[in-house]
């Protein structure tokens, strides 16, 4: 509903002749009671004039104004009644406000943009190009999918943790006392090698990882008994087991590149060679733990001999001569970079073992 004013030509019926009565009779009567009348009237006209001057009506038909879209403008309930004037500058302003001379709102993009892009796009070369790349990054990623599945499969990682509780005790004697064992090669089903609990001889990871664990809380035993107990030498003492196991399986694979040797073995496996010394290194601490000094270097002794005739004889049946001629026609390194090797792996061992335990014993 619209309130608009209202002119009205015509004085209401009564109202003069009421309100100069209503005067004249407070005239007659005393000063009191004719200002009471006179302030009664005055009320009376009042409401009177503000019921004539303001009606609410239906709006009227008007004719079509320009609007400013802030006030007076439409949708607003104030209209305006003259030419819109333009503020005046403020004196203290640095800088004037033209914001109003961009036609575009706020987040909506230049029509140049808009006509670049669709030009990118529409050239035939942009396509190509595009197509192009996202072949070669596809291709990428394959390679990198079919590198990483190749060191890193989880179903070949299954494979070393398949053992059981008679493999353990079996590889465990094997360790110790591997003088006896006769047959040393890894079997196959259907080219590819049995599982660990098949296998006597097929490496395994569960038995490297137990024994480095039961390494590590040993070492903190032997320290807490010798009051130099603290989880800086703890830490210390893991990451330089772990460190050695790793620069022990990158010099095999150089070793074996530099001499070029056909071997079976992958990553896993020298890392499962070489973590068998955690085992020997448990007993040596133990040994030293229990009987001193001299039982510890008994324990270590008996360990290292056994753990190094265990890689000569496992790392024979892996390692193969390069069948690729040389210049006089033999083969290529022939069995001189195999026995190398072996030998090789198999003499760091007990120096790997003492360099690991020997602090821990006092």
């Amino acid at each position: 509903m619209t309130v608009c004013p209202i002119h009205v030509d015509q004085r209401p019926i009564g109202t003069g002749e009421r309100v100069a009565g209503d005067v004249a009779a407070a005239g007659s009567q005393g000063p009191v009671r004719g200002a009471r009348s006179e302030r009664r009237a005055r009320e009376s006209a009042r409401g009177a004039r503000s019921s004539l001057l303001f009606i609410p009506t239906k709006p009227r038909a008007e004719p079509a104004m320009a609007y400013h879209q802030g006030y007076g403008g439409q949708g607003s309930k104030h209209r305006g009644r003259g030419p819109l004037v333009p503020p005046a500058p403020d004196p203290h302003q640095l800088f004037d406000d033209t914001s109003a001379g961009f036609p575009h709102a706020q987040g909506t993009p230049a029509s140049g943009i808009d006509m670049g892009f669709n030009t990118l796009l529409a050239d035939p070369m942009a396509n190509v190009a595009v197509a192009y790349g996202s072949s070669i990054a596809s291709q990428s990623k394959d390679i990198v999918h079919k590198e990483i599945h190749r060191f890193m499969s989880v179903n070949r990682l299954k494979y070393f943790f398949a053992v059981d509780t008679a493999y353990v005790t079996k590889k465990l004697a094997l360790l110790l006392f591997p003088y006896a064992h006769q047959n040393w090669e890894v079997r196959y089903s259907r080219d590819t090698p049995l599982t660990p609990r098949q296998d006597i001889n097929a490496p395994d990871l569960y038995i490297p990882s137990m024994a480095f664990i039961t390494y590590i809380l040993l070492a903190g035993i032997a320290l807490g008994l010798q009051q130099r107990f603290s989880p800086e030498v703890l830490g210390m003492c893991a990451s330089t087991a772990f460190v050695w196991v790793i620069i022990e399986v990158l010099a095999l694979l150089l070793s074996l590149y530099l001499v070029t040797v056909q071997s079976d073995l992958t990553p896993f496996d020298l890392l499962a060679y070489s973590g068998y010394k955690y085992v020997g290194m448990i007993l040596a601490v133990l040994g030293g733990l229990l009987f001193g000094s001299d039982g510890y270097y008994v324990a270590l002794a008996w360990t290292s001999c056994a753990l190094m005739y265990f890689l000569a004889r496992s790392l024979r049946m892996k390692l193969h001569p390069s069948l690729v001629p040389d210049g006089m026609g033999h083969p290529r390194g022939g069995g001189r970079g195999q026995t190398y090797v072996t030998l090789g792996a198999a003499a760091c061992q007990p120096l790997i073992v003492y360099w690991l335990t020997f602090h821990l014993v006092r």
